[in-house]
């Protein structure tokens, strides 16, 4: 996807709910995850270690300037502790997440829980797909289904999750950037 020029555009998977009321059909499931892609003229490992490396997050978020592995954790394999240092919208108020590594596949998957003590609170997630002369990478995140999460969402949602979506897309640039600069 080529827009005003020759640089590729982010492509946006909205999770917008559905108008229709089907039998079944909950609209919360449509609304508390949404993706952005990315194509990066670099091979998948090198991208993915830009990702994984938690300690470059500040480089790349527009909300989480540091990050620091925990426990003696010195990389990215599963079952791995972290925290973030979030300045929320880039405005506050900033406070400290606890994040576990979920799945952790050199070139092909990053993700990550971020918790409030053992309760999972939001899942973020990095996906790899080899494509021409690199990679498309799709960066995502997802609420668990639960009734202080639906509260929430029903009441900021809509706002969080456009936040969240230009997010995704200015951390991915940014990957982008220092990628394809390396290549």
């Amino acid at each position: 996807m080529v827009t005003g020029g020759s640089v590729p555009a982010a492509r946006v998977r909205s999770a917008a709910p559905s108008r229709a009321r089907r039998p079944g059909h909950d609209p919360y499931a449509e609304t508390v995850h949404d993706s952005v892609t990315l194509h990066v003229a670099a091979p998948p490992e090198a991208v993915w270690g830009l990702v994984s490396d938690i300690t470059n997050t500040g480089r790349f978020s527009p909300e989480t300037f540091e990050a620091e592995w925990l426990d003696g954790s010195t990389g990215p394999e599963v079952g791995a502790r972290f925290r973030g240092h979030v300045k929320r919208n880039g405005r506050g108020p900033t406070y400290w997440t606890n994040c576990r590594v979920t799945e952790s596949e050199p070139g092909r998957v990053f993700a990550f829980d971020v918790c409030t003590g053992s309760t999972v609170v939001n899942t973020w997630r990095y996906d790899f797909e080899p494509n021409g002369d690199g990679v498309d990478v799709t960066e995502s995140f997802r609420l668990p289904d639960k009734v202080g999460t639906r509260i929430y969402w029903a009441l900021l949602g809509r706002l969080r999750g456009r936040t969240n979506v230009n997010g995704m897309r200015t951390t991915l640039e940014r990957i982008r950037a220092v990628a394809e600069s390396k290549g």
